[in-house]
């Protein structure tokens, strides 16, 4: 790993800024932050022929480079970061599974000492507050109803790191707890869901935001029974989230979010779970056994799909050339949404002066070929410094 400099100018890319595409562009890094003015005789890395894209922000990832974020070690969970750095993602929420109260709240405690030290950007509640009609792959015999007192349990435990929580709001609590999270700035998030679609109404006014992996873990969209699909597409308050790894979704399912919901509401995620930048096998997702076959996570027991072995840098390659996503609405789903969900906006999700310097350079074929977090190289680019 290289280590930072203290001024670094980035020439010749392509640079998406929120204003649009800059040819020929120009990034200067000063220390840990993108700066507004070109230092006298700063080295100058040519990256003509790429593309530099802000760094990705990942809002719901249980692991990666075979640790857990639900039962891994402190060393363990760092892995996981480290990978995912690896492939792009410089801001990243560890999210849970669901499992036993006092053991979740144990595990935020834990996980939110690498939130006050800078690993990780919170913490994400995915169960046991969810439907056992809907469960996916969570353990049937440990999920439980909404309690906002349980609710608020986990909450205090993360100490303040807590970002959002997956519901099942048509539960009983459901409505109670969102009220709750939204009351204390957390974002409420319906998934693992059987609503309908007038419950789902019901949680978007009481204050949800997000749709935990749009289409996954919920109904289908009837003609007559719409859903939740329907309700949380056509609400302009709500931020879907899409795993776009080609298993999780139809390309045409992913086109109908960015066409009906905008790219200003979409939010690609990665849901990864332990084998993601690591490798086929046997693995475990909480208490229940996974197999992971041709990167495919599945259940051993039932064959649901559990979690995904994705990487941003996929989601992102697999936007622009397969979906035909334009290139700023990927880097706005991908960077700037989530870090405006997270309350990070201020840091990261942009190139913007003042903002710290987490960016990723892809080659003209998407492929990612540089990484820097906070003006450090994660992966540097093979090319010449002057």
């Amino acid at each position: 790993m290289a280590g930072r400099a203290e001024s670094t100018v980035l020439a010749g890319a392509r640079v998406v800024l929120p204003t649009g595409t800059v040819e020929n562009g120009r990034v200067t890094v000063e220390g840990t932050r993108i700066s507004g003015t070109q230092a006298e005789n700063a080295p100058v890395l040519d990256l003509s022929g790429h593309w530099i894209v802000p760094g990705f922000v990942d809002m719901h990832n249980h692991g990666g480079g075979g640790a857990s974020f639900t039962s891994g070690t402190v060393d363990e969970v760092l892995t996981g970061v480290r990978t995912h750095r690896e492939h792009g993602t410089t801001t990243l929420v560890a999210s849970t599974v669901t499992g036993e109260m006092d053991f979740l709240a144990e595990r935020a405690g834990i996980l939110s000492e690498l939130v006050e030290q800078g690993d990780l950007a919170g913490i994400h509640f995915e169960g046991p507050f969810i439907s056992p009609c809907r469960k996916g792959a969570h353990s049937e015999a440990l999920l439980r109803h909404p309690d906002p007192a349980e609710v608020r349990k986990l909450m205090d435990a993360a100490r303040g790191t807590a970002k959002m929580f997956t519901l099942a709001t048509e539960l009983p609590g459901g409505i109670d707890s969102v009220r709750l999270l939204a009351e204390h700035g957390v974002i409420a998030a319906i998934g693992h869901t059987d609503a309908t679609y007038e419950q789902t109404v019901e949680a978007i006014d009481a204050g949800a935001t997000v749709a935990t992996h749009l289409y996954n873990a919920m109904p289908a969209i009837g003609h007559r029974a719409p859903g939740p699909i329907a309700a949380l597409l056509e609400d302009e308050r709500v931020t879907v989230e899409l795993i776009n790894d080609g298993t999780h979704l139809h390309p045409a399912a992913l086109e109908l979010a960015y066409h009906h919901a905008g790219a200003d509401r979409v939010a690609l995620i990665t849901d990864a779970m332990d084998a993601a930048g690591f490798g086929d096998g046997r693995y475990q997702l909480g208490p229940l056994a996974v197999n992971v076959e041709n990167g495919v996570a599945r259940l051993v027991e039932g064959n649901s799909i559990a979690g995904s072995t994705l990487t941003l840098d996929t989601a992102f390659h697999r936007a622009v050339t397969i979906d035909r996503i334009p290139v700023e609405d990927v880097v706005t789903s991908i960077s700037a949404n989530p870090a405006r969900l997270l309350g990070v906006y201020d840091k990261v999700g942009s190139l913007e002066p003042g903002k710290d310097a987490d960016l990723v350079v892809l080659d003209e074929d998407f492929r990612l070929k540089g990484v820097m977090r906070k003006g450090e190289w994660i992966v540097r680019p093979e090319t010449a410094t002057s």
